[in-house]
């Protein structure tokens, strides 16, 4: 059997911290669709931190994502029948609501509750409020009493108004 030397020393490995991670959300944006919609693949919360609402705050996060960002439509999702918790933090405290059944869906031959979230129209995404037009900004007040009094401004209505280009104003 051979001896390891004296004069090598042990190999050290660098400490490595344990984090623990308590909680975590999956989600995307489905691309293969007419609608823009995103899908929450998995949301998963540690046993010892549940009841917390730290699953809904996940949630949470995850759709203002989806509608701020990519000015989303809904939220889809599977969960197994058998899985009463996770439907009622759906459907209770999320507001989720069943569109189908999907018969066999997961590998043990479960179906799943194929469920969606509408969001409102209201919501703009920061996509389209970066797209719409600034408003132009208020006259100074020394404009006004130029326009108003006719003096060196010269013709008001193009003073007042630019050319964009392709429409006189």
């Amino acid at each position: 059997m051979p001896q390891s030397s004296p004069r090598r020393p042990a190999r050290v490995l660098p400490r490595v911290e344990a984090h623990c991670s308590l909680r975590y959300v999956l989600a995307k944006m489905e691309e293969d669709s007419a609608e823009v919609h995103g899908h929450i693949t998995s949301l998963a919360v540690l046993r010892s931190h549940r009841k917390l609402g730290l699953a809904a705050k996940l949630m949470n996060a995850a759709q203002d994502a989806m509608q701020e960002t990519f000015a989303a439509e809904y939220v889809s999702l599977h969960v197994r029948k058998s899985n009463r918790a996770a439907f009622s933090l759906y459907t209770a405290t999320l507001g989720f609501k069943i569109h189908d059944v999907e018969a066999k869906y997961y590998a043990d031959s479960e179906d799943a509750f194929d469920m969606r979230k509408y969001f409102p129209k209201s919501k703009k995404s920061k996509r389209e409020a970066e797209q719409l037009p600034k408003p132009p900004p208020p006259p100074s007040e020394s404009a006004d009493a130029n326009l108003s009094s006719g003096g060196a401004g010269g013709d008001s209505v193009t003073d007042r108004h630019a050319f964009d280009g392709e429409h006189e104003v």
